[in-house]
């Protein structure tokens, strides 16, 4: 029996391949579907099953194209309805698989249709649970995304069916099986996972507070809605890609795969409506980029990010790239359902200045160099870190205008004024920067190493509270 965690740190996402006696089972594939492949056939094994825990919201799962690349059916537990050819599998029914079997446990709460899948192997003993979004190692899955498609659903509805469904069909479970959940640290899918991606059922019983069972139902709820802040707004768009389809990741490389020169790169920019992604890394980004540009690095967390930023998932993009990264932008793009790149940048940014076209500069200074500016009443410090890590600690008397609400957070900012920006390393003030100043915003300037640098100077007075004093 095999089984393999395939974890993808920038979704904080795992799949998983299950191999028994030349046969094997994907559950929650990436959009990308080759590596599962070709890791089977190495194995010499037969793809026999794609298992999806739910309809994800977070990235478009490779279910279609696995399942038309190798004849694997698509099983989803109860209640899925989909757009495509699936099994929509009952409570309790069993998957052969070698001489091992996959069982179906409904659970519902994450979502209606969210079911977790049990191993047992050729001796009839539970092993390993597949959890989806019900069970993450130190958390659960958030109850508030399947209302985004049914007005009959509201949280409190789904939180209490995940009560239910913890209490009754994963607490009966043996301790000593291992849980895989679809997810660790950094997901949005839930409030406070651990960033350990696999424990024993047992010890979850001790230390996951939804797997209390001193806690009422009322509790439960009270405890999983409590600081629930809302989801990127892309999640529902993702989830109907999940159920209705999408174009195959062949086509999405095919169409996003054109080179074009710097002047058939202008000439898009300026007939089409597609946005200029540029994903170099942050203080090269600032050095140098083309007009008009977005900057969002691709080593950080890009996907989610974009996700974020990007309201269309529709939306045409142009992409600006390191040389010889234009297919793994392309399809870290298409993992959270933007597959509409139509070109990128041939050459990047050394041929666009090659060429002579325009280039445009941010400003990016230490933090030395900010301090001493603000006490010259040169500008204003302001922070665009989410609004719980500004509470935690944050520069006195400095305003927070987070990034996950840019179009709530441009309100607070004065074209005609200058602002220092900082976030907590440096990667999310330059996507801040650039997405306004393609907006108009010039003068706007980034604190180099965010908060991080700041806190390590000890050049500034920090306060966990929101109060107004003055920097030292």
């Amino acid at each position: 029996m095999k089984v393999e965690q395939i974890y993808t740190g920038c979704l904080a996402q795992g799949a998983y391949y299950i191999e028994n006696n030349g046969e094997a089972a994907i559950i929650d594939p990436l959009r990308e579907v080759q590596p599962y492949i070709e890791k089977a056939k190495r194995n010499n094994a037969k793809i026999k099953y794609v298992f999806e825990t739910h309809f994800h919201a977070d990235f478009v799962s490779g279910h279609l194209d696995l399942s038309a690349k190798t004849g694997a059916p698509i099983v989803y537990g109860p209640n899925a309805q989909c757009g495509f050819d699936c099994i929509s599998a009952t409570d309790g029914q069993e998957f052969p698989l070698g001489d091992a079997k996959i069982r179906v446990i409904h659970t519902p709460g994450h979502t209606m249709e969210s079911t977790c899948f049990l191993l047992i192997d050729q001796t009839g003993e539970a092993t390993s649970l597949f959890s989806g979004d019900t069970l993450f190692i130190g958390d659960v899955g958030r109850p508030d995304l399947a209302q985004k498609l049914s007005s009959d659903l509201t949280e409190d509805m789904l939180a209490g069916f995940l009560y239910d469904s913890l209490q009754n069909k994963i607490m009966p479970l043996a301790d000593d099986i291992t849980v895989y959940p679809a997810h660790g640290a950094g997901s949005a899918c839930g409030k406070n996972m651990s960033k350990e991606t696999t424990d024993t059922l047992g010890n979850q019983k001790k230390t996951n507070y939804a797997l209390n069972p001193a806690l009422s139902k009322d509790q439960f709820i009270k405890e999983l809605l409590t600081g629930l802040v809302a989801p990127p707004a892309y999640f529902p768009l993702n989830v109907l890609m999940n159920i209705q389809g999408y174009d195959s990741i062949d086509k999405v490389l095919e169409r996003g795969q054109h080179a074009l020169s710097p002047a058939a790169f202008e000439a898009a920019a300026n007939e089409t409506s597609a946005l200029i992604l540029d994903t170099r890394n942050v203080q090269t980004f600032a050095a140098g980029f083309v007009p008009n540009s977005i900057n969002i690095a691709i080593d950080g967390s890009f996907a989610p990010w974009v996700g974020a930023m990007i309201p269309d998932i529709k939306q045409e993009i142009l992409l600006v790239t390191d040389e010889g990264r234009e297919e793994e932008v392309i399809t870290r793009l298409a993992r959270v359902g933007y597959d509409f790149t139509i070109g990128y940048l041939k050459g990047g940014i050394k041929a666009w200045k090659d060429a002579g076209k325009e280039l445009d500069q941010i400003e990016s200074i230490s933090v030395e160099e900010t301090l001493n500016r603000a006490k010259l009443g040169e500008g204003e410090i302001i922070d665009v870190r989410k609004n719980s890590e500004y509470l935690s600690e944050h520069i006195v008397d400095v305003e927070n205008a987070p990034l996950d609400f840019i179009n709530e957070s441009m309100l607070k900012i004065n074209k005609d004024k200058t602002y220092f920006v900082h976030c907590a390393s440096g990667y999310r003030s330059m996507i801040f920067i650039s997405t306004l100043r393609a907006r108009g915003y010039e003068n706007l300037i980034d604190v180099q190493g965010g908060f991080k640098a700041i806190k390590e100077s000890e050049k500034f007075k920090l306060s966990e509270y929101v109060c107004p004093t003055t920097l030292l």
